[in-house]
């Protein structure tokens, strides 16, 4: 039975379809593309033939990356969006839809923690600022959900397309010392798996929504914890490196290729995944 079925799916070209990683003409918003790792994805991405449009706080900062779209030969737009602003976000939405036609991915990649939100020898937990906790707790989960609002809608129009959020190694087990992070992070990886489902269950089976969990990379966000103003790592550096099989740091560069692979009928069965791109961080227990 099965047999004779999968031959009938290879005539119909299901296969060729399956294994394909295309995504040229697709169009891909990015939220926090003005940053590090985020504008590295979106710029990879479009050399791959994605239409970007880059969301950010700051406008210039997603021009700038437009901009170098563009002069690469690529197709983009920048948009200013506060994912803390529904109202904002529909604007955005309007916007990208009236210049590309639609939305086929949504990359939430605005996040980030906050030094007042984090335990440090100046600051116990019981220093911690209640602004700055719900500050992390809002850009990483409210902003990812509204946006997913504001954005998801139209995927439904089409039936179909993928949702990417970006978790991290907090997902799986919190990190000392980052309390608003580690919670917000795991929410995230939550909120992943409830919309994996609710969209599935709610609108269409050929939604899907997943979530890159990456591991340590220097960010301007993390330097303060990982290195020392001369360069050096701290003990807290040395700890992750030391707990990181592959003993370095990642490079943003090397999360685009799960991107591409979830967003692509590749991964036409893969739905509601946290996926670790971490070096054997998450594998390895430091025994």
């Amino acid at each position: 039975m099965w047999k004779s079925l999968w031959a009938e799916m290879a005539q119909e070209g299901f296969r060729d379809k399956m294994l394909s990683f295309d995504l040229k003409d697709k169009v891909a918003v990015i939220t926090g593309g003005g940053g590090v790792i985020l504008s590295v994805m979106a710029k990879e991405l479009a050399k791959l033939g994605v239409r970007v449009a880059v969301l950010d706080l700051k406008l210039e900062a997603a021009q700038g990356v437009a901009d170098e779209i563009k002069l690469a030969g690529g197709d983009a737009i920048a948009v200013e969006a506060d994912v803390l602003s529904k109202a904002s976000l529909e604007k955005a939405c309007e916007s990208v839809v009236s210049h590309f036609g639609g939305v086929d991915i949504l990359i939430n990649g605005a996040g980030g923690n906050h030094p007042k939100a984090t335990c440090s020898a100046e600051r116990t937990f019981f220093d911690l600022e209640t602004d700055a906790i719900r500050s992390v707790f809002d850009l990483n989960v409210t902003g990812a959900i509204i946006t997913t609002q504001a954005f998801g809608q139209e995927l439904i129009k089409k039936g179909r397309g993928n949702v990417i959020n970006i978790a991290s190694m907090t997902s799986y087990l919190p990190l000392t010392n980052t309390v608003a992070y580690s919670a917000a992070k795991a929410a995230v990886a939550s909120f992943t798996q409830w919309m994996a489902v609710h969209f599935n269950q709610e609108y269409s089976s050929e939604i899907r929504v997943n979530a890159i969990a990456p591991g340590f990379l220097l960010t301007e966000q993390n330097r303060f914890l990982m290195q020392e103003e001369d360069g050096e790592l701290t003990d807290r550096g040395n700890r992750v490196i030391q707990k990181t099989p592959m003993a370095r740091f990642g490079e943003p560069e090397e999360m685009v290729g799960a991107v591409v692979w979830l967003c692509s009928d590749a991964a036409s069965f893969v739905n509601g995944a946290i996926v670790p791109i971490d070096g054997g961080f998450s594998a390895y227990w430091g025994v």
